[in-house]
């Protein structure tokens, strides 16, 4: 391999990093991304630039107290290629035709026996603990495979926020609103019924990320 193309190699695999952490952490300047990877702020700034021409990340200008604004990049939709998509376009295809063949009623009986089985699955996975965090910790694990990029953190109010930063179905979502109707619907499930569960984040309105507040039914504030 000739040394220009291993330096090209390079260059593609540390592109691909740097999209990796956008996507894990919207909104990042050119400081942190250089901490991160221990590179120079100038070399940082050759790999934005060149991630930009190719309409993969953008960014916004964030005033600061002292000094001038900073630039914070961010994944366009065009990198949602670079992540797993559960749904091609022939499951889309066949979500219009159902929708077609078996109208709104059916479509609804058909996710309601597809969420069944989501939930059996969920609930064998996290086992028994009754532990709020622990349940969100192995749903998060589950939710990760299926390449929805799950975590979990902690508010100062003691609630907790589970965050998806990506969605693999969400093209099939869009075509199809009652796949994320029955996704709060799992979670209240698998949670518990002591547990409270409220969407404050939505890809499909705009959002970054899907975000669901999680608090115990007697701490709701």
């Amino acid at each position: 391999m000739s040394r220009n193309q291993t330096k090209k190699d390079a260059s593609t695999s540390t592109r691909r990093a740097i999209i990796n952490q956008l996507k894990e952490h919207a909104g990042m300047d050119v400081v942190a991304l250089s901490a991160h990877f221990s590179l120079s702020g100038m070399a940082i700034r050759q790999h934005l630039n060149a991630l930009q021409e190719e309409g993969l990340v953008t960014y916004e200008e964030e005033a600061r107290p002292m000094g001038r604004p900073t630039k914070l990049w961010r994944l366009t939709p065009a990198a949602d290629r670079f992540f797993p998509s559960g749904y091609s376009d022939l499951s889309l295809s066949l979500i219009h035709s159902m929708k077609e063949a078996f109208g709104s009623e059916g479509m609804d009986k058909l996710l309601t026996v597809r969420n069944k089985k989501m939930q059996e699955k969920y609930l064998e996975y996290i086992g028994d603990t009754s532990v709020i965090e622990e349940r969100l910790e192995k749903l998060a694990e589950v939710r990760t495979n299926e390449g929805y990029m799950a975590e979990i953190k902690q508010e100062d109010d003691g609630s907790l926020l589970f965050i998806e930063k990506h969605c693999p179905i969400c093209e099939a979502a869009a075509a199809c609103t009652g796949l994320c109707k029955n996704e709060l619907q799992l979670f209240h499930h698998v949670l518990g019924n002591d547990v409270a569960v409220e969407r404050v984040e939505y890809i499909l309105a705009g959002g970054r990320s899907c975000v669901y507040r999680i608090q115990q039914k007697g701490r709701v504030r």
